[in-house]
This record gives C-alpha cells, sequence and structure tokens, in this order.
C-alpha cells in the first residue's frame, strides 16, 4: 500500500508535509485504541478528518473513541450532559460501519465520561451511556491530571490532587465492574501510585494505563528527563504486578511530554520519535508483556508533533525486535480483548 499524498490545507498540514514516508508493514493489521472526535472553532476532527489519517497508509481496521467533552448535551440533568458525547460518537460509527467510507470501522468501541465521583449516584449515568450505543459503549475515562505547578495544565475534569483515592470516587468505581465497563487512567507521573491503588483495589475491573502514564517535560519537570524515567520505571513495574492493568503504547508526542517536536522547523521522522521514546516503550513491554500492550495514536491530539504515518512506522521500529505473535498482540489483539472487539482480534 502506497502512502498516500495529501493536499495541504492549512499551515499544520503545510508543516507535516515536509516529513514524506513510505509505510512500513503495510498489512499489519491494527487497533488504534485512542483517539477523539470533536467539532469546534478551532479545531475540526470528525469522520473525514480521522479517516485521512487511518488511509495514509497503514491498515487500520478499527478504532476506539475516548472523551473529550465533545457534543455535551445542552440541556437536562448535569451528570447526563456527558451522554451526548455517546451519542454524537455512536452516529458516526454508523456512518463508518455502513462500509460506505472503507473498510476502517471508526469508533467501533466508545468510551466516555461519568463523574464518579457521584458515587452510586452514577449508575443511572452509566445505563444511559450503555443505552446511548448498546453495542459500542465499554467504559470510562475520568481523568485525574494535577499538577501543583501553573506551567502544567490541569486535566478537563479539573480534578483535586488525589482523585482517584477518593471515597466518592472509590464508591463511583465500584458500579463499573458491576456493569463489566473498563476504566481508562489518565493523570500525570507523579500520580501512578494512585493508579496502582485504584487496580489493588478494584481487581475485577480492567483499568487501561493511558498514554505510558503521563510523562511531564515542561515547567519544573523541564532538564529532568534522566531522573524522571528512574523513578517512572520504578512506578510502572510497581503497577504492572496489578493483572488487571494494560497499558497505552503512545500519547507521549504531546508538548506535555517536553520534546519539543512542535517547535521545529520541520516535523519529526519515524527514526527521530523512535529514537527519543523507544526507552520508555521497551520498559512498558518488558514490564507488562505484550498481550498487555497496544499502540495507540491519541490523534489529533498527537497530530500538533508528527503525522499518522511517521507515528505508526515508529511504533513499527521500535516493535521490529519482538516475533510476529507479539507484535499482534500490540498492534491489534491487546486492544480486541481489552476493548470486547472480537471481530478484529
Amino acid at each position: 500500500m502506497a502512502a498516500q499524498t495529501q493536499t495541504p490545507s492549512n499551515p499544520k498540514d503545510e508543516w507535516l508535509a515536509q516529513v514524506v514516508e513510505e509505510p512500513l508493514k503495510p498489512d499489519l493489521p491494527i487497533i488504534d485504541p485512542h483517539h477523539h472526535l470533536w467539532d469546534n472553532p478551532a479545531s475540526r476532527y470528525l469522520l473525514d478528518e480521522v479517516l485521512q489519517d487511518t488511509g495514509s497508509g497503514h491498515r487500520v481496521v478499527a478504532t476506539v473513541f475516548v472523551e473529550c467533552t465533545s457534543m455535551y448535551r445542552a440541556d437536562g440533568p448535569a451528570a447526563m450532559r456527558p451522554v451526548g458525547e455517546t451519542e454524537f460518537v455512536n452516529g458516526i460509527a454508523a456512518q463508518s460501519a455502513s462500509g460506505n467510507y472503507g473498510p476502517t470501522r471508526i469508533a467501533a468501541g466508545i468510551v466516555g465520561f461519568a463523574d464518579l465521583t457521584l458515587g452510586a449516584a452514577v449508575e443511572p449515568v452509566l445505563h444511559a451511556h450503555l443505552a446511548a450505543a448498546p453495542h459500542r459503549f465499554r467504559g470510562i475515562r475520568h481523568a485525574a491530571g494535577f499538577d501543583p505547578s501553573p506551567e502544567v495544565r490541569n486535566s478537563h475534569t479539573n480534578p483535586p490532587a488525589d482523585l482517584y483515592d477518593l471515597k466518592s470516587f472509590r464508591a463511583g468505581m465500584a458500579k463499573l465492574a458491576e456493569l463489566k465497563l473498563s476504566f481508562e487512567a489518565w493523570q500525570y507521573h507523579p500520580q501512578l501510585p494512585q493508579v496502582t491503588r485504584l487496580a489493588q483495589a478494584f481487581p475485577a475491573t480492567t483499568i487501561i494505563l493511558n498514554h505510558c502514564g503521563g510523562i511531564i517535560g515542561i515547567g519544573p519537570y523541564e532538564g529532568k528527563r534522566a531522573e524522571i524515567f528512574q523513578q517512572w520505571k520504578a512506578d510502572i513495574a510497581e503497577l504492572a504486578k496489578c493483572p488487571n492493568v494494560v497499558v497505552k503504547l503512545g500519547g507521549i508526542n504531546m508538548p506535555l511530554n517536553g520534546f519539543g517536536w512542535h517547535r521545529r522547523p520541520k516535523p519529526p521522522s519515524s527514526d527521530d520519535l523512535a529514537a527519543a521514546t523507544r526507552d520508555y516503550y521497551l520498559h512498558l513491554i518488558d514490564r507488562f508483556g505484550p498481550s498487555r500492550c497496544m499502540f495507540e495514536s491519541n490523534f489529533p491530539v498527537d497530530r500538533t508533533s508528527c503525522s499518522y504515518l511517521v507515528l505508526w512506522n515508529a511504533f513499527k521500529k521500535i516493535a521490529a525486535p519482538f516475533t510476529a505473535d507479539e507484535q499482534a498482540w500490540m498492534f491489534h489483539r491487546t486492544a480486541a480483548t481489552a476493548y470486547r472487539l472480537p471481530e478484529f482480534a
């Protein structure tokens, strides 16, 4: 499958178009387990845009949408408004499932938001999400990213520093296992012990660690990569002892992570990305094993730093030393298992 040439339509497209590569191993099936969809004045990323990326040269068979406060209901009880996002995404998924837009099944799985600090009162919200997308809804993400530095933007949920330890949050978390829903953990690297405690407290719930654990490389963390890496490695090793946790390999090319790709005159090549990030991925794979690891795009957020084709080329270069079976787990089987998508396994 040859790389597709896209006509630049804005400055970001023009910047990304400076680096063109042929897709590596273009027949390898991929489930992209982490992308967003939105339409706002500053940015549009809907079916056409995600298909342009997934169709740029790699064989993406399916994707999973992860909540991003998109298309919440304007009216009704505040707790129920996030259900509008699931309704919106399920409509796009239905478009994709028609087959009229090609073979890739966009949003075959959907992860939404519900305020788990509602405790047991969150249950009707969870049922509403399931009713809105009964064949696709898979879990909840309640982001906990908090840092005291004003240079680090906290998560869109405006969480306290200890969200995952709160009694009210834990009461809501208990409802996920009852409904066979998974939980997406998104926080910053100093908060990783919170995720470990959460996983230990809820062994029956699949917990999916987003973005390699949220490594910060800006503000007070800038210039401390080696020191942070050692502490992160230790925290990841402890978390990996929890068998109910799987991890997403990706989401570390954001400005937050401190590599500064977005400030360069040219975007990074796949070799650049692999050289800078390989050690993070290899440690995760070593500790969790390929069957608990899945590569993710985090698009369009990571599109700030690199193109979709180049990103997946970097992943394939990093995964090259592994066996074909191990690669199959990391590129699609783990995602198919974690999100209950057996038709793509």
